[in-house]
């Protein structure tokens, strides 16, 4: 087994992780990092490790607040993402009442009606940060009028979950670093701004996804407030990095692959298909994480209890055991197996609404933006082993 020396904070790793997947997996697919943590890198070891029920979320958060010598911050370890069986089965149960497909269905005019909007502001003016300017403010403008939160709070939001966003990698800084800091002050604050507008909605319940989740019952259960909160936070974040990256990270490859740009455009009835390969391709989110609740066995490497794995999505999904010629852009790909989303328990709840917003965003750019090209010839990336997304990315039209 060759010595591999992965540092994810390098900066070439950062602005292209592939090459680096490409030798984890060919030299050391379960690599042990000096970190202390455990690197999956194989699409058999990842989708494993997502499926085995002795890979559990609930001790990370307790690890993560030993770390930094501290209480647990405000939604860490409370919401479904963090927990497991029974309690994940319970909460992801009466979310999922909010994502239905009949739910979503009714957004599509909304979403349609947002793009819209967002591509009239910039009509005529020739160039934009398609981040910024597009793929941002389309995923918070959704997810905080599903929740009920005024628009003129929406600014707000956009700090505080970049913040909450960054310090999803806190686990690899210092207790003291700033990220980890500002990380801890964001989830406070939105937890204060939630408490406060749980409080309305108990009083005037509106047609809201908040109002729905505060009502929300089960075999008589609910959630409880802190519950609720971290719910809230997880809906928040979760409900617009992903999809930022997903328009942003798609947009970028389509400019840098012009004939899959020109596939798609002449034929915009693949928009589904071509989503599926974009999320392959350049995923939101290249990894998660776990915690063995036993000492286990991948990949013939021996895990201790107790020690954290990262199985990394973004490796699996351009495995070439996998995917044959894994490294090309192909629109119209057959048997696209990918995990971007996730797999088994903890699949990602809001895929389907984040496909939706990602077909529409991108067909509808392409259409109404035929002369679209890349203004810069260095894409900058923001710094995150958790989350793929450009910091910018200026286009011409």
């Amino acid at each position: 087994m060759a010595d591999v020396q992965f540092n994810p904070m390098d900066p070439e790793f950062v602005a292209d992780p592939y090459p680096m997947y490409r030798r984890l997996q060919a030299d050391d697919p379960v690599h042990h990092s000096p970190l202390g943590f455990w690197v999956l890198t194989r699409y058999a070891d990842v989708l494993a490790s997502l499926r085995d029920p002795r890979l559990i979320k609930e001790p990370i958060a307790a690890f993560v607040a030993a770390r930094f010598g501290m209480q647990v911050p405000p939604g860490l370890g409370l919401s479904m993402l963090d927990r497991d069986p029974p309690d994940h089965t319970r909460l992801r149960g009466l979310v999922s009442k909010a994502f239905t497909p009949k739910a979503l269905e009714r957004l599509r005019p909304d979403i349609q009606r947002i793009v819209n909007g967002l591509l009239d502001a910039v009509d005529g003016h020739g160039e934009m940060d398609l981040i910024d300017e597009f793929a941002y403010p389309l995923p918070v403008n959704v997810i905080c009028d599903m929740l009920g939160v005024p628009v003129k709070d929406h600014e707000r939001f956009k700090q505080w979950g970049l913040d909450i966003a960054r310090g999803l990698d806190a686990i690899m800084l210092p207790p003291e670093s700033e990220v980890a800091q500002r990380s801890v002050a964001g989830r406070r604050a939105l937890a204060e701004y939630f408490r406060e507008l749980i409080a309305h909605r108990r009083a005037s319940p509106r047609e809201d996804m908040l109002s729905a989740l505060i009502a929300a019952e089960e075999a008589g259960d609910k959630l409880n407030e802190d519950e609720l909160l971290a719910t809230c936070i997880l809906l928040l974040v979760a409900g617009h990095e992903t999809t930022v990256n997903l328009i942003g990270n798609g947009t970028l490859a389509l400019l840098r692959h012009p004939a899959e740009l020109r596939r798609l455009r002449d034929d915009p009835r693949i928009i589904g298909i071509a989503v599926e390969e974009l999320l392959r391709f350049d995923g939101p989110v290249q990894r998660t994480a776990r915690i063995p609740s036993e000492d286990i066995v991948i990949g013939g490497r021996t895990i201790p209890k107790g020690e954290m794995v990262m199985p990394f999505l973004g490796a699996a999904d351009r495995d070439p055991a996998q995917f044959p010629d894994a490294q090309r852009l192909d629109l119209t790909r057959a048997d696209n197996r990918h995990i971007a989303f996730g797999m088994g328990i903890h699949f990602c709840l809001g895929a389907p609404l984040a496909r939706m917003e990602g077909q529409i965003a991108i067909n509808t750019l392409l259409q109404r933006l035929p002369k679209l090209a890349l203004a810069t010839d260095k894409p900058e990336f923001r710094q995150s082993l958790t989350l793929r997304g450009l910091q910018s990315l200026p286009v011409s039209f």
